[in-house]
């Protein structure tokens, strides 16, 4: 029998979510429904920026003791920012489950972002800027959103500007969380093998005594779309493309058919119909790929392609060709079946790893889904038709409603 979730609420807000999983790693994850799309224009990059320097040092322990709290004991620490969550992740040895939720709780709510410590980790998130710009096709996702997304909160690139970066002092650090890391928008989830009352205990211990911090959420949503057509000279040898546009949001009834076309369409297996039919059959791009982003308000749906700038065009037409053929013809059953049967196997593979299972349930819960199990997921992929991807696929592959940015490589 699957083991269940378990839920509860402490009186500060802060919800947990609990999945007893046998075994001798466990996996805790806190989520803060905040991201760069709270931030304010001057403040852009400010939530990636705290998300690095929350390690720096509390009032109780420095830099070096919070980096080794977990080390020190073979575990592994890690944090990452996206447009709407920042998220600390920890897997650890399961009698270590005390000093992981001190550690957590302690860097969350008694940072003080030393002025010594906040200059050195803005050197180091520069570097990060300047290495994305030296890679095109990371580069390019970024600069498709702000395309996409235009003069809107969700267009604005996670890292920051270098400017700006350079500017900021730890009390705007402050002030961006008083204004938006409210308890009621932190979830706390383990997966391990853990009783629910002991980590209840545990949680209530290191969390339940933070007083409980409201804030409103101002977040603004996403209107106006227009299609643009956008070309870059870059100094590459390949030239960079990407095809794409807005897509359904995150609790869309329609999010499951979009999963599956996407798979079908460039999803990671090397049977996906970009690779096949053009990767393989031409040989044009050395990668090519679909990518489905799902927002609370909004989603995005896009082709990237890095291709020799004289197969550009050529490339470009085989996968306009390709969103045509979703469009305008159904999949047959055997070619649904096979698109169901692999989309369910990844899924289970990826829920091998408990670290990626928390992640999973964390999101759905702060989009307020309710948690699904392995065998709810499963019935819902198989509840999707053929009529339901051809549906989705002449919502977001209309060609009217497509923008296009190209980087030009120019050697």
């Amino acid at each position: 029998m699957q083991e269940r979730y378990n839920e509860a609420t402490l009186p500060n807000g802060i919800r947990l979510l609990h999945k007893r999983k046998p075994g001798e790693i466990a996996h805790l994850v806190l989520m803060v429904g905040t991201g760069t799309r709270d931030e304010m224009p001057e403040q852009n990059g400010i939530a990636h920026f705290i998300e690095h320097t929350i390690f720096k040092g509390t009032k109780n322990r420095k830099a070096y003791h919070i980096l080794s709290c977990l080390d020190n004991v073979g575990g592994d620490l890690n944090a990452f920012t996206t447009k709407e969550e920042t998220c600390l992740q920890a897997s650890f040895l399961k009698q270590h489950y005390k000093r992981a939720l001190d550690l957590f709780s302690d860097i969350v709510f008694h940072s003080v972002f030393p002025e010594n410590e906040l200059a050195k980790e803005k050197e180091v998130v520069l570097d990060e800027i300047n290495s994305y710009k030296d890679s095109p096709s990371d580069e390019i996702y970024d600069v498709f959103e702000e395309i996409v997304f235009k003069d809107h909160p969700l267009g604005r690139n996670i890292l920051g500007t270098a400017e700006l970066v350079k500017g900021f002092k730890r009390e705007e650090i402050l002030r961006f969380m008083a204004q938006n890391y409210s308890t009621e928008r932190m979830i706390l989830v383990t997966i391990g093998d853990i009783d629910f009352g002991a980590f209840q205990k545990m949680a209530m211990t290191y969390f339940g005594e933070q007083p409980s911090h409201l804030v409103a959420s101002h977040r603004k949503p996403f209107t106006g779309y227009k299609v643009q057509n956008v070309t870059e000279e870059r100094h590459n040898h390949l030239s960079h493309c990407m095809i794409g546009g807005i897509a359904p949001e995150y609790n869309s009834p329609m999010k499951m058919p979009i999963i599956l076309l996407n798979n079908i369409l460039g999803g990671p297996a090397m049977s996906s119909r970009l690779n096949l039919n053009i990767r393989e059959k031409y040989g044009f791009a050395y990668t090519i790929e679909s990518q489905y982003n799902a927002y609370s308000d909004t989603g995005l749906i896009s082709v990237y392609m890095g291709v020799d700038p004289d197969s550009l065009e050529k490339t470009v037409n085989l996968v306009y060709k390709e969103l045509d053929k979703l469009c305008r013809i159904k999949l047959g059953t055997l070619q649904l079946e096979h698109a169901k049967q692999q989309i369910i196997g990844q899924l289970a593979l990826s829920y091998e790893s408990g670290m990626n299972e928390a992640l999973s349930i964390v999101r759905s819960s702060m989009m307020d889904e309710p948690i699904e199990y392995m065998d709810e997921i499963i019935s819902k992929v198989n509840a999707v038709t053929a009529d339901d991807i051809m549906e989705v696929a002449n919502l977001v592959f209309d060609r009217k409603q497509l923008t296009r940015l190209t980087f030009i490589g120019k050697e």
